[in-house]
């Protein structure tokens, strides 16, 4: 009789044990840390603390993920309100930069708008090249990872050398895509392609709502 076969019958009959008791006190297994050998219904136990363990902590990990969704759905809801109380571009532009560089902790941000209906002064309003306009009208969700349009990367300035990782959010007005918010990190792990882009879409399309609504 092969191991198998003594699988296949256990299986088909889960009463077995119940029918012969006694053996559960006769068979023994290896402890799984010891090495000593065990009863059936020891090993039992100690495979459903082992359970229980991971359990436990899968529990933790779910209860520290929805404590960060909450901490950045609160960031989320400060940028929003934000955006809704500015009453111009100037106000527009402070909330960006305050909430994204201080609330979200994003070392590096900036952004540019083209095709708008209004134009302001300041480098948001700079004049953007083919790569920036083919790159951003082809996107269908937001970029993270390494620095791939090198137009955008010297958005950042002085420090657009150190940047390690980029978040590209297209900026849209329904289907028309009128500018690019670009944010940037000396580490390079901070945004990678394998990340979540619910948030920072969504943080697109509020700034791109406020936008809209002052520059038309």
């Amino acid at each position: 009789m092969k191991a198998s076969d003594i699988i296949r019958f256990l299986r088909a009959n889960p009463a077995f044990f119940d029918d012969n008791s006694a053996l559960l006190t006769e068979l023994t297994v290896t402890h799984p840390h010891t090495g000593q050998a065990i009863s059936l219904t020891e090993r039992q136990l100690i495979a459903m603390r082992e359970r229980i363990a991971q359990l436990e902590g899968k529990f933790a990990e779910l209860l520290e993920f929805g404590e960060e969704n909450d901490a950045i759905g609160d960031k989320i809801h400060r940028l929003c309100v934000s955006l809704l109380e500015a009453a111009d571009f100037e106000a527009i532009r402070r909330a960006i930069y305050i909430h994204l560089q201080e609330d979200f902790a994003v070392p590096h941000v900036t952004f540019r708008v083209w095709n708008s209906a209004r134009s302001r002064g300041g480098s948001e309003f700079l004049p953007v090249g083919d790569e920036v306009r083919y790159f951003t009208g082809d996107m269908v969700q937001p970029y993270c990872g390494a620095p791939v349009v090198h137009e955008a990367n010297l958005w950042f300035g002085p420090a657009s050398r150190l940047i390690r990782s980029v978040a590209l959010v297209p900026l849209r007005r329904d289907d028309t895509t009128f500018g690019l918010l670009a944010l940037g990190s000396e580490d390079p792990e901070r945004f990678y392609p394998e990340m979540g882009t619910l948030y920072v879409n969504r943080i697109g399309e509020m700034i791109s709502a406020a936008l809209v609504r002052d520059l038309g």
